[in-house]
């Protein structure tokens, strides 16, 4: 199967308004029912890919130039009534998710699961999540960037219902900025350091992870205080705020761990900056990251900061502070499991699979997780020094996850799709006297794609983009085989584990998105130019020189005769040469490509006038 962002991305938003408008009416929820993150994921499959795409906006402009846009919207209306109908579905939202004292709210709900211990009590199941506020994060943005169109195509609309439009936009904007600021809250509190001795177990996990040599003790520790010593000092001077006063993060004896929680941790502090009861609110969660979290804040917070979000009116002066705040917290933990996971002079710790969490657990899933924070540090870095050695994992964990490999009858590996890998949230049994809570994650698949298509943009050389594309291919295959066949939701995600009905699955949106992701991801890594290595200009340059001195030789054959044939073939001939010696910096191969086309153009030409001598 081919990757055919635009196709695709148009099948997954035609799939999804046939399950989510039905007779007229909008249809919230999916296979988990409705909480705050499902029903952010739901708006996000039509919201994302409009506010990052330009040709897939939904403005009514927009619409009206993209005739296959415009076939799939048709659904919901025609010119205006497009985007009236998506607000009324953020106004739906925005008030189902802000309590009666108009604060915002990000439950968990029904995305909560027994672990073992018992079912969630109704308390728990208003737990806040940082996968809402990371949702809620991207959503706002997304939102903002779509209201603001809106805005700006209706300010010369004279008619009534555009009117009424444009008066609901300017109220709703208001809502979304204020989610926007308790989001991010909730994700600087959501924020821990941990520094356990490394004579505690999981000091010793951590100390054993990094320890690929055998190595002794003291050895090691040297080693690895030396290197997270940048990352130390960044962490006393930049996040120390909100932290409690009896972390030493510069002692060397102790270990050292930073990321996201599962939710507010329970001994971070308030933040004085802001109103809203989310920045007091208390926190329950363990003061340990949780790999999944750190990967879910950090794709949140990218979108914060990335090009696009960088229009002057997109956020608040309060707000400046905490987008800042929030960055400072992913350059720390990006730089953390970046530098974890290469640690040592041998073998790194992310080749020592499956990864190991402080706690003691493992996981392929956790090896994945540990290698998107390294391909997006080379991304961010621009560098491919490490890119072979982490397309080599990339592939060896398509494989234990039976992506590229056939599975086996009761294969363990299949709990990696199907329910997923079950978090503890610890913590969460403080609540209401209930159980441990479960959080399931099943994003394995997704998560290889979106991954393998951002390290295939970034690599150099042409067998490394092949082999990432291929990967990429493999994995899209795999989801193409998980797509539900049958019923209202043909076309979403998931038909593994189904919910009872086979005629008509309710759709999975936590999967959903993640494919609506990766479609976007690839969308943006085939639009960019492709690949052009030295190599492939050096082939391209051998071939255009040859054809540059044959054109010459055989210009010098020809008369003032403006009017031959050879004149004309010789003036086309030079056009092509021109456009070869234009594209040979960006598409050497088509340059190549050309000149070996006026190799073949001029070898007749010579032919013929050899033959006309004779």
């Amino acid at each position: 199967m081919r990757i055919r962002p635009r196709q695709q991305l148009l099948d997954l938003w035609r799939a999804h308004l046939r399950t989510s408008f039905r007779e007229g009416a909008w249809v919230w929820g999916g296979r988990d029912g409705r909480n705050s993150v499902s029903d952010a994921e739901q708006l996000m499959c039509l919201l994302y890919p409009s506010s990052e795409l330009a040709n897939f906006a939904l403005d009514p402009d927009s619409i009206a130039t993209a005739v296959d846009v415009a076939s799939v919207t048709a659904v919901l209306g025609e010119d205006i009534r497009v985007g009236a109908a998506l607000v009324a579905k953020l106004e739906e939202f925005f008030a189902t998710y802000t309590d009666a004292e108009g604060e915002p709210i990000f439950p968990g709900g029904s995305y909560f699961r027994d672990a073992g211990f018992g079912e969630p009590t109704a308390a728990q199941c208003e737990l806040e999540v940082v996968d809402s506020y990371s949702m809620s994060l991207s959503l706002c943005i997304a939102s903002l960037r779509f209201l603001r169109g809106i805005e700006r195509y209706l300010e010369h609309e004279v008619r009534r219902e555009a009117r009424r439009l444009n008066e609901r936009v300017k109220a709703l904007i208001p809502q979304v900025s204020t989610r926007l600021t308790c989001a991010m809250v909730g994700l600087i509190r959501s924020f821990v350091m941990d520094t356990p001795p490394f004579s505690s177990p999981p000091g010793q996990q951590i100390l054993d992870l990094v320890n690929q040599t055998g190595a002794p003790a003291k050895e090691i520790i040297a080693d690895f205080s030396a290197a997270l010593g940048p990352i130390r000092v960044q962490a006393e001077t930049d996040v120390r705020s909100g932290h409690p006063e009896g972390i030493d993060l510069r002692d060397d004896n102790r270990a050292f761990e930073c990321g996201w929680t599962w939710g507010i941790g329970r001994d971070v502090g308030p933040r004085a900056d802001v109103t809203a009861r989310i920045a007091t609110q208390p926190g329950y969660a363990v003061t340990q990251p949780y790999l999944y979290f750190t990967l879910v804040a950090l794709d949140g917070i990218k979108d914060l900061y990335s090009q696009r979000t960088s229009e002057p009116d997109l956020f608040e002066p309060h707000q400046v502070e905490l987008v800042e705040s929030l960055k400072r917290r992913a350059e720390l933990a990006q730089k953390y499991w970046s530098t974890i996971s290469r640690f040592g002079r041998g073998r790194w710790p992310l080749e020592d699979l499956p990864w190991r969490t402080s706690d003691g657990k493992q996981s392929d899933y956790y090896s994945l997780a540990v290698t998107a924070f390294l391909i997006q540090d080379l991304l961010e870095k621009e560098s491919t020094s490490d890119l072979d050695r982490t397309a080599a994992v990339l592939r060896q964990l398509a494989e234990r996850g039976r992506i590229t490999s056939r599975p086996t009858p009761d294969d363990p590996a299949d709990q990696l799709h199907h329910p997923g890998l079950l978090l503890t949230l610890k913590g969460s049994e403080d609540v209401d006297g209930g159980p441990v809570l479960g959080y399931h994650v099943n994003d394995y698949t997704t998560l290889l794609l979106k991954r393998s298509l951002q390290a295939a943009r970034l690599a150099r050389e042409v067998p490394t983009r092949v082999a990432l594309l291929d990967l990429a291919e493999s994995a899209l295959v795999h989801l193409e085989a998980r797509a539900i066949a049958t019923g209202c939701s043909a076309g979403l995600w998931d038909n593994l584990g189904g919910n009872g009905d086979t005629t008509d699955p309710a759709p999975s949106w936590f999967l959903t998105e993640r494919v609506m992701e990766c479609l976007v991801v690839a969308h943006n890594t085939f639009d960019r130019p492709p690949l052009a290595a030295p190599s492939m200009r050096a082939a391209a340059l051998i071939k255009i020189s040859e054809a540059d001195h044959l054109f010459i030789k055989e210009t010098l054959q020809v008369g003032d005769d403006v009017d031959s044939p050879r004149y004309t073939e010789l003036a086309a001939i030079e056009e092509s040469l021109t456009q070869a010696n234009a594209l040979m910096d960006k598409q050497p191969s088509t340059a190549e490509a050309l000149a070996y086309s006026v190799l073949l153009r001029l070898a007749a030409l010579a032919y013929a006038r050899e033959d006309a001598t004779r």
